[in-house]
């Protein structure tokens, strides 16, 4: 006979133990549940980029305020000028003062700030060569001697010598289109919004320009440095230099220093499309005023009638 073989029944669990395991099971459940979903929205916020907005652009200083002026009958030569209050800005005088015109040597008010910012005056500059070729107003520079940034500085404003630009432009930036690149920035975040530069003497007119309105500007902003100050200020400079040249005279070409109570700067400038240029600045009992000249047929008489007429008060 077949082996008849019992089916084991299965033992229920009393009702009890099952309500137990279902609370524990659900428990696990309701936590397990919670992991699963907040979990991806977490990672999802830490994985998420940061959306970062550009910050806006700094506003370029104020460095001139035009302000309503009273018509006075003021003659200057010159076709574009303008006489600015030093400490203010504000504007007491202008004649077509927006009008973009060559600059010629005044470029090098530009060149001296730049330089003034990046390149430590104590640093030994080593001449490139191309900057003896330099034409026009040089110092004779050697090729390939070492001098001191402040030397070449004092040559570049006193004297106002071309191949003095090149070698600082050089070795501000390492090349000379470069530089021109750093000049054309600070005039955009200056806002002289009609100023470019080609060259870092003005030397070269053609599109090299700038306006009476952003000379006064850059001066304003330039004799903030003490060592610009001191610099533009000084008639005659005797300096020490190697052999063979042993030392060098500087002579500034602003007549006004020496010869008007009170002239304590700033920079001469001509060639033939540019003309006679002249940005002056003097300070009488505290007071300052920056006079600025393009294309002037008397650039001294033009600055002085600007500085008499801001001084008398007429101009407040």
């Amino acid at each position: 006979m077949p082996v008849e073989r019992r089916r084991r029944r299965r033992r229920r669990a009393p009702l009890a133990l099952i309500l137990v395991a279902v609370l524990a099971g659900g428990g696990a459940f309701a936590f397990r549940h919670f992991d699963t979903t907040a979990a991806p929205a977490a990672a999802a916020h830490r994985q998420a980029p940061a959306v970062r907005h550009p910050a806006p652009p700094a506003a370029p200083p104020r460095l001139l305020s035009a302000l309503r002026l009273v018509p006075v009958p003021l003659r200057v030569s010159a076709r574009s000028a303008i006489l600015v209050d030093a400490d203010t800005g504000r504007v007491r005088w202008e004649k077509a003062a927006h009008r973009r015109r060559p600059i010629a040597s005044t470029t090098k008010i530009m060149t001296a700030t730049l330089v003034l910012e990046r390149l430590p005056l104590h640093r030994v500059v080593r001449v490139p060569p191309a900057a003896t070729r330099t034409p026009l107003v040089r110092e004779g520079l050697r090729r390939k001697e070492r001098v001191p940034a402040w030397k070449l500085l004092d040559g570049l404003l006193i004297f106002s010598g071309n191949d003095d630009a090149y070698a600082l432009a050089v070795a501000a930036a390492r090349s000379r289109p470069r530089f021109v690149k750093l000049m054309n920035e600070k005039a955009r975040a200056l806002g002289l919004q009609d100023t470019h530069f080609t060259s870092v003497s003005g030397v070269v007119d053609k599109g090299n320009y700038s306006t009476a309105w952003d000379l006064a500007a850059l001066t304003r902003y330039a004799l903030r440095d003490a060592r610009f100050r001191k610099v533009v200020a000084t008639r005659i400079a005797r300096v020490r230099w190697s052999a063979p040249t042993f030392g060098k005279v500087y002579v500034n070409k602003n007549q006004l220093l020496g010869t008007y109570r009170g002239a304590d700067g700033v920079k001469t400038g001509w060639t033939t499309l540019a003309g006679h240029c002249l940005v002056a600045s003097a300070h009488r009992h505290g007071r300052g005023l920056i006079a600025v000249v393009l294309h002037s047929a008397d650039p001294y008489r033009d600055a002085r009638r600007l500085l008499n007429f801001g001084f008398s008060g007429s101009g407040s």
